[in-house]
């Protein structure tokens, strides 16, 4: 087992069909405009958690939210989630602002989202 513990979830992204309507309702929900503002990505952080709006899934296809489990190591937590029986999905990869990102999938098929910031 690895000794760097999971910090949390602290980060929940939502694939949005419509990014200008699910804005105005996370925005109405969270009752806080988005910190980040861009044609791919809304970003809220209320009470110490981060909420995304992704159009059409981004890149990755999300077809639900997806939850980012926080972890200081995010190659050491991969090797030991894929050792005990979870499949990567979206390997580690910098997504910018010092932050990778990764996903992998339980025996059920559940996606488990990865988050190191650096």
């Amino acid at each position: 087992m690895s000794d760097s513990p999971v910090r949390g979830i602290k980060t929940v992204l939502h694939p949005v069909t419509d990014l200008a309507k699910a804005k105005a309702v996370y925005t109405a929900l969270l009752g806080a405009a988005p910190q980040t503002d861009s044609s791919y990505y809304v970003g809220f952080e209320v009470g110490g958690q981060q909420i995304g709006l992704v159009p059409g899934g981004g890149p990755q296809g999300m077809t639900s939210p997806v939850v980012y489990w926080h972890v200081p190591d995010i190659e050491a937590k991969v090797a030991e989630l894929t050792a005990a029986g979870a499949a990567v999905q979206d390997a580690p990869h910098d997504v910018g602002g010092g932050r990778t990102v990764a996903t992998v999938t339980d025996p059920d098929g559940n996606v488990l989202g990865l988050l190191q910031d650096r």
